[in-house]
């Protein structure tokens, strides 16, 4: 068995594992992107984890368990870094269109890239400061995998939300400090514990809407 047959099959089992299926061509697009970051993290630091088949729960996994939680079809991606969570959730959501919005040059690239190997047609890459983005339509559903504090996170990309979009934080840890920061401007609508299976972890999404 080749190392991108051992990948595709990784995959595929864990997906399964936690109840998720997709199509063969959108398994092997996730198992490209995987095989991508490798490639990359060679010159470019993108994660922490160089091994694909470590990726898999880490980084597959972790950004489609958010999946449930979409709002709408308009979604930004706040500091996307490699692409997480939105490549993998644009390859399995096609018909939603995904914003991936980093300040880093060197990660956008990458991203650029990705698009174009894998030929992903609902995705639109920005490189700026979320405070500094502009729009002339808003997002239903706003996210954010690793983008500092809640308070912050929300405060730069409350310009951005529909009137009655969405706000996703996805966090490790129950983040009761945080989620007590938040001023009246924001309403925390649940606090969901997400369970991933060849994860060892813990992992939460928290959901936001803005204060009517």
């Amino acid at each position: 068995m080749t190392y991108i047959t051992q990948l595709h099959s990784a995959l595929h089992k864990q997906l399964t594992e936690n109840s998720l299926t997709f199509s063969h061509p959108v398994i092997a697009k996730l198992a490209d992107y995987l095989l991508l970051i490798e490639r990359w993290n060679r010159v470019y630091n993108l994660t922490s984890i160089h091994n694909p088949t470590q990726m898999i729960p880490k980084h597959i996994l972790d950004s489609l368990s958010i999946s449930p939680y979409l709002q709408g079809t308009r979604i930004l991606d706040v500091g996307t870094g490699a692409g997480l969570p939105g490549i993998p959730l644009a390859l399995t959501h096609p018909n939603y269109h995904f914003t991936l919005l980093d300040s880093n040059g060197k990660k956008t690239r990458f991203i650029t890239h990705v698009i174009q190997k894998l030929a992903i047609s609902n995705i639109d890459i920005i490189q700026a400061r979320v405070e500094n983005f502009r729009v002339s339509l808003c997002f239903d559903t706003i996210i954010t995998r690793a983008f500092s504090t809640l308070t912050d996170f929300l405060k730069k990309t409350q310009h951005l939300a529909c009137s009655k979009g969405i706000f996703l934080s996805m966090k490790g840890q129950y983040p009761t400090e945080e989620i007590n920061k938040l001023d009246s401007n924001f309403v925390v609508t649940s606090v969901n514990s997400v369970n991933i299976i060849g994860l060892n972890e813990r992992r939460h999404v928290i959901v936001i809407k803005l204060n009517a």
